[in-house]
């Protein structure tokens, strides 16, 4: 199954939508988090999301969905350094985005299709 890794600035942040998403998918999907910086504050760590990564990874590959900024850089600096097919960044928001990659992961999909799913969420209405 893919595993997702949430990326975010705020360890808080990623945190409650990983406990949405953990709920949404009965546990099934591996949702780690990489959240803020090793000591706590507001940032990215590089070092958080390798351990995240590592821990998503169950063999079908694994997903990274990213807040803003140099959450963004610094998922890309990791996949060009560890240049994995089986390894993306969606090009989503973190909260829908999140949403239709847990629930599509969860029914067994592909990567591909897990990805594409969160990106798809970009035009995803709120309003009738």
């Amino acid at each position: 199954m893919v595993g997702i890794v949430l990326i975010s600035h705020s360890g808080r942040l990623v945190d409650g939508l990983r406990e949405l998403l953990t709920e949404l998918s009965k546990g099934v999907v591996a949702v780690e988090t990489a959240g803020g910086t090793a000591g706590g504050g507001l940032g990215t760590s590089e070092e958080l999301i390798l351990g995240a990564i590592a821990r998503a990874d169950h063999g079908d590959g694994v997903l990274l969905l990213a807040d803003i900024g140099s959450s963004v850089l610094t998922a890309l600096t990791i996949l060009d350094d560890l240049d994995r097919a089986d390894l993306r960044l969606a090009d989503a928001p973190l909260v829908e985005g999140g949403v239709a990659a847990v629930v599509t992961a969860s029914i067994g999909a592909p990567l591909s299709a897990v990805v594409a799913s969160a990106e798809e969420s970009r035009s995803a209405g709120k309003l009738p």
